[in-house]
């Protein structure tokens, strides 16, 4: 703890001093009091000694209350601080949920929205969006940070990956083209949901704002069919536009340590992009996960530390109070 006005101390003991200075030399005798013969008579008393020492207990006790009364004051005058330094979070993530709603996804498309949908009750200053894909992408909302609007939308998703009844209508639109998990195109269609450096997102010099990005990836990599941009291809997007592809795989049934198999490559792609791969041994392991992606995220997004300054005058004002009821008390005992 530090003093902000630390020079108050000794400009308060000066005054203190002066004042018992000019109080000790300006002490006159009181005028009323007379000689009286034979006092001695009284003061050796048994019940006089007792009175006499309570007095000046009280005196004593009045005297300190007073002296520490002073102190505390001027302590809480100097206006004592608590000084730390923080390294504050910022909240300007940008989050895309790209889910590959192929037949082998659904228990872990229908984790990762109900998870976010949690997530979206705590968020503030992140934007999510969600697009989804088959053999096409269909964007169902873009990057908001409505959380009740994407809250609705999550559990209807979930709705959807849970197979519950009216609720296939969700998935239209990812069934357009040829094939099947079409991961390259399904990835491209998930970065192009990312708004370009102008608009809303571009700072006072026309640049991109410093927004982190990154896009929760949940498929198997298992691919049916010719997309039009490969895993690399995409995952060299995503590094060309700053955007981390975090992975979630439910599939990781890949056969030896052979690049090529599914799990590898997806592994491959995510981590060029700075993001990271996971395999899902349940779907009960994505709230995990997620909060994993969220605490890495956190800690990329760490802003420029500063100092805090942080008022601290309990002790001493609590102090000063109990001083002041103590002076109350032995004031009144004194004049009993």
């Amino acid at each position: 703890m530090e003093l902000m006005f630390w020079w108050l101390l000794p400009a308060a003991a000066l005054a203190a001093a002066a004042a018992a200075w000019i109080a000790l030399r300006h002490r006159q005798a009181d005028v009323r009091r007379r000689p009286a013969a034979h006092s001695d008579r009284l003061t050796m008393l048994p019940e006089y000694r007792d009175a006499l020492r309570r007095h000046r207990r009280w005196l004593a006790v009045a005297g300190l209350a007073c002296a520490a009364l002073l102190a505390s004051a001027a302590v809480a005058a100097a206006r004592p601080v608590q000084l730390t330094t923080t390294v504050p979070e910022q909240r300007n993530r940008d989050i895309m949920l790209c889910l590959d709603v192929s037949g082998s996804m659904s228990s872990a498309d229908a984790a990762v929205v109900e998870v976010f949908a949690e997530l979206a009750r705590e968020f503030d200053g992140e934007r999510i969006g969600l697009t989804i894909f088959d053999s096409t992408g269909s964007q169902v909302f873009p990057l908001t940070d409505d959380y009740d609007y994407a809250r609705d939308q999550l559990l209807l998703a979930r709705d959807a990956f849970d197979g519950k009844p009216g609720s296939s209508g969700f998935l239209d639109g990812t069934w357009g083209g040829r094939g099947s998990s079409l991961i390259g195109d399904g990835l491209a269609s998930c970065l192009s949901g990312f708004p370009r450096t102008q608009g809303s997102d571009a700072g006072p010099d026309g640049s991109a704002a410093k927004r982190s990005r990154s896009v929760v990836l949940a498929t198997d990599n298992y691919v049916s069919g010719n997309p039009i941009l490969t895993l690399p291809q995409a995952a060299a997007l995503a590094r060309d536009r700053t955007v981390r592809v975090y992975a979630l795989n439910p599939g990781d049934l890949d056969y030896g340590s052979d690049a090529g198999q599914p799990g590898a490559q997806l592994r491959t792609a995510a981590e060029s992009t700075g993001g990271s791969y996971y395999a899902l041994d349940n779907p009960g392991a994505v709230p995990g996960i997620v909060a994993a992606v969220q605490q890495t995220e956190a800690t990329a997004l760490k802003g420029a530390p500063r100092a805090v300054v942080s008022d601290q005058p309990v002790l001493p004002l609590g102090v000063a109070v109990l001083s002041g009821i103590t002076l109350g008390a032995a004031l009144w005992r004194l004049r009993l």
